[in-house]
Formats: C-alpha cells, sequence, structure tokens
C-alpha cells in the first residue's frame, strides 16, 4: 500500500533538488502539485498505474540513480510518466508531458529542466533510449522493473493490467498482449542500464516467455 505522506515527501526533495540554486521569483506552494498528482494517481479507473507503481518506479529510480545525469529530473518524470492515464486512450503520454510543460515552470523550475522532463516523459512511449541518454536509460529501466518481479508479483502486475483493459474482449487482449511480449523478447536489451542489464534482464525473459506462453496455451 503506497504511502501517500512518504510521496508527498520525496515530491518536494526531488523538486527541490532539480531547482538547484536557480534564483527566480516566488513561486507557488509546491505540496499543491503533489496533491493534484497524487488524485491523478489514484483515479479508480487505474489497476496497475496506480500509487504503487509510482512508488514502485521511483524505488527503482533510487536503484538507479547513480547512472543518471540528473537523477532529480528522472525523479520528476517518473511523477508525470503516467499522470495522464485513461485505458482507452493513445496518447497518454503525450499528454502527461504537456501536464509537466504546464505545472513544473510554475513550480520553479528552469525552461530546459522542464523540457527535459518532458521529453523523458514521452520517451516512456517507446521505452527506446540512445547510448548516451543517461537520464532515459533509468527511468525506462525503472518503469520496466516490474517485469523482472518475482513469479507472484508479476502474476499480480499481469492480472492489474487485465483489468484495466476489462473493456476489451479476452481473444482481441490475448491477440493484443502476446503481440507486445513477441515484441519485448525481440529487442536485443530491455534494460540499458548496467545494474538492469545484470540483475533484471534474465528475469525479465523469463516471466515474459512464461506469461506468452500461457496466453498461447489458453482455450480461446
Amino acid at each position: 500500500m503506497a504511502d501517500s505522506d512518504a510521496l508527498r515527501t520525496r515530491w518536494l526533495n526531488a523538486l527541490r533538488g532539480a531547482r538547484g540554486n536557480t534564483p527566480g521569483t516566488s513561486t507557488p506552494d509546491p505540496v499543491q502539485y503533489a496533491e493534484n498528482l497524487l488524485a491523478r494517481w489514484s483515479e479508480p479507473q487505474r489497476r496497475y498505474h496506480t500509487l504503487d507503481h509510482l512508488t514502485a518506479v521511483l524505488d527503482h529510480v533510487d536503484v538507479l540513480e547513480k547512472y543518471a545525469d540528473d537523477p532529480d529530473l528522472v525523479r520528476l518524470a517518473a511523477w508525470f510518466h503516467d499522470a495522464v492515464y485513461l485505458p482507452d486512450r493513445s496518447e497518454n503520454e503525450e499528454r502527461s508531458a504537456r501536464l509537466a510543460e504546464r505545472a513544473l515552470p510554475e513550480a520553479g523550475l528552469s525552461p530546459a529542466a522542464t523540457a527535459e522532463v518532458a521529453r523523458l516523459v514521452r520517451l516512456t512511449v517507446t521505452h527506446d533510449p540512445s547510448a548516451d541518454d543517461h537520464n532515459g536509460q533509468v527511468l525506462c529501466d525503472a518503469d520496466l522493473a516490474i517485469l523482472a518481479a518475482p513469479p507472484g508479483t508479476y502474476t499480480a502486475y499481469t492480472a492489474a493490467v487485465r483489468e484495466e483493459y476489462s473493456f476489451v474482449p479476452s481473444e482481441a487482449f490475448r491477440e493484443g498482449r502476446a503481440a507486445i511480449l513477441r515484441q519485448l523478447l525481440d529487442l536485443p536489451r530491455l534494460f540499458r542500464t548496467p545494474y538492469g542489464a545484470a540483475e533484471w534482464e534474465a528475469p525479465a525473459r523469463h516471466n515474459i516467455g512464461a506469461e506468452l506462453e500461457q496466453l498461447l496455451d489458453t482455450p480461446k
């Protein structure tokens, strides 16, 4: 169960770290932005993309922070990366990035830092950072780390994803999910940071392969 008070503190720490010593005019109370984001992540249509997922991504960013050029910007991108989420819409990442572009300058972030957060949010469409994109590698690895979870946690994750897409008929969901899993298995690397490659690559591929096999064996 996510700890909202702890998340508020993490938001404030990330925002203050990302602001650095940049001078500027007075800004609104940063807590109001945390409250808005917490409310978004608590919306009733969410089953996997919840406060628990946000907490997990932030935890994984903490594990990987030494690989990032600007870990606090990565943390802010984690807060915004699924801030707008409707399972039946395809532009969630773009709308989340635009939300960051509106909110972060008000909260005191510089234009360059805001642009970097928005870029990172948009990167979660493909999870395909370039070789020199250290911030992108950390965010994408943190977001995909669920794929390497222990079997029970992974099963709970797949069940939650299915709940989010409960409006999709079973056969269509199986076909779509299987296509996504095949695409993942075809990638030369799921994880780009040294830690992710060493610790998460093998269990993630095992989990994905097992889920794909189960989907293919499920009676139509």
